[in-house]
């Protein structure tokens, strides 16, 4: 059995699971591994599809490690510091049936931040958000996880020295 140590010391010194969930296709779940790549490199990224395809497209697009399925997706999210994808993966049975009830549950008892990008699909919306392409959101979700980074490496500097 092979053990990946999925928290990684990072600049500032903090350690962070970052975990992208998608289904379908996988293609929010690419585009949104491909701009975490490119704004930061530094972090690894996991990749948990819903299926094969989503998690593939994600793998392909520079995740670092990659699973399928309902049980990766509890496990992973139990120890996670933040969770970004489709507002779907907190409402049970959504992305056409491909979020389980234990898949929603596990993500929305999680501690790790959420980063969800609005979809109006399967009969939710988000109401009072202004309607966006999804290369916009994809943006805006990046910015919201280096605004989450920082704040926890704020949280995790030594304060000053006294003499």
């Amino acid at each position: 059995m092979i053990y990946y140590d999925v928290k990684v010391l990072e600049k500032g010194g903090i350690s962070l699971k970052i975990v992208v969930v998608d289904g379908q296709g996988g293609k929010m779940g690419k585009m949104l591994v491909e701009q975490l790549k490119k704004s930061l490199p530094e972090y690894r990224l996991i990749a948990l599809g819903t299926n094969s395809i989503a998690t593939s497209a994600m793998l392909k697009a520079g995740a670092d490690l990659g699973a399928t399925g309902e049980n990766p997706v509890i496990i992973n999210c139990a120890d996670a510091d933040i969770i970004i994808g489709p507002m779907g993966i907190v409402i049970a049975n959504s992305l056409l049936g491909e979020i389980s009830p234990p898949m929603a549950q596990a993500i929305g008892q999680s501690k790790a931040h959420k980063v969800l990008i609005p979809v109006s699909k399967c009969n939710s919306a988000v109401v009072g958000l202004k309607e966006l392409p999804l290369s916009e959101y994809i943006q805006l979700a990046v910015e919201q996880v280096k605004q989450i980074i920082l704040q926890k490496s704020n949280r995790s500097a030594p304060g000053p020295s006294s003499p």
